[in-house]
């Protein structure tokens, strides 16, 4: 297989090039999932950067991004095949009765009856591709166990046609906001990366880099105000995607300083719960000079 990258660094620069600050363990983990041929689970808080990664990562070397959206529910049929059963059942109709069952069945379970869904179309995909499976620790056991075959060799196994072998290794990244635990079985086949919370000099750089009419004192500034909230028992802290609106907030609102009645009149950007906002404010009140120097 050809190796998309040749050193960690080369991918640290490549990510920033599509505006991702990879710190030395993203780099690393990426270049090696390359070079191992393994799939990356990637677990922390959820708007920590990790689904972006995989984003990121897909712009990065110009390959397709696959992804697949995991929810409570979701089952063989929406995550990696199905059978168009209305095309079938046209097909027996068009062959008559005077047509055998062994002849029917042979045409009927080919290819042209198959509905790809995104774990069949990475593993079928002639073109390099990433594959995104997107906070799987929503999806039962049962259905987790589905990418097992997928995620050690790299195939699928379909009764009707055989086992599907992937004609290029696909790079997989699966995400975890650890609503629950994983097997065993899907950790011991996934390399493993841990993103939380960027510290207050990556997230002014973030920031930096995604709102480019920022200046520097604010952007450090609001990495402070964030990171400062984040220490609270909050329900929902804020997502760095949320930094990122709060600094284009504040510059459409013309402002080049945060102070605590700009922060208490844009607090909603930062924080959705009604019980973190009023806990924020209160703490805006009683400890104003920490946070806004006055």
């Amino acid at each position: 297989m050809t190796q998309r990258f040749t050193s960690i660094d080369e991918v640290r620069e490549g990510l920033g090039k599509v505006d991702y600050l990879a710190d030395d363990s993203i780099a690393s983990v990426t270049f090696l999932a390359d070079r191992l041929e393994k799939p990356v689970l990637v677990e922390g808080p959820a708007g920590t950067g990790k689904t972006q990664l995989a984003k990121s990562v897909a712009e990065m070397t110009g390959a397709r991004l696959i992804r697949l959206q995991c929810y409570e529910g979701l089952d063989e049929s929406k995550a990696l095949y199905e059978w168009n059963y209305k095309k079938q059942l046209l097909r027996i109709q068009a062959e008559g009765s005077e047509a055998g069952w062994d002849e029917i069945q042979d045409d009927i379970f080919a290819n042209d009856f198959l509905l790809e869904r995104p774990l069949l179309e990475a593993i079928r995909a002639k073109d390099p591709v990433v594959l995104l499976i997107d906070e799987v620790d929503r999806v039962e056991v049962e259905t987790e166990a589905l990418l097992l075959e997928l995620l050690s060799d790299y195939q699928v196994s379909i009764p009707e046609l055989g086992t599907l072998t992937a004609e290029q290794i696909p790079l997989v990244f699966l995400t975890s906001n650890n609503t629950r635990e994983l097997s065993e079985a899907l950790k011991r086949r996934c390399l493993f990366l841990h993103l939380d919370y960027p510290d207050i000099e990556r997230e002014k750089q973030i920031i930096l880099n995604k709102v480019p009419d920022i200046n520097e004192n604010l952007a450090d500034q609001i990495s402070r105000i964030v990171r400062s909230i984040r220490t609270l028992e909050l329900k929902k802290a804020p997502s760095v995607s949320e930094s990122i609106d709060w600094a284009r907030t504040l510059i459409l609102l013309g402002i080049s300083k945060v102070d605590e009645n700009t922060a208490k009149s844009t607090i909603n950007i930062l924080l959705k719960y009604r019980s973190d906002i009023e806990k924020v404010m209160k703490e805006f009140t009683t400890n104003s000079a920490a946070h806004f120097g006055d």
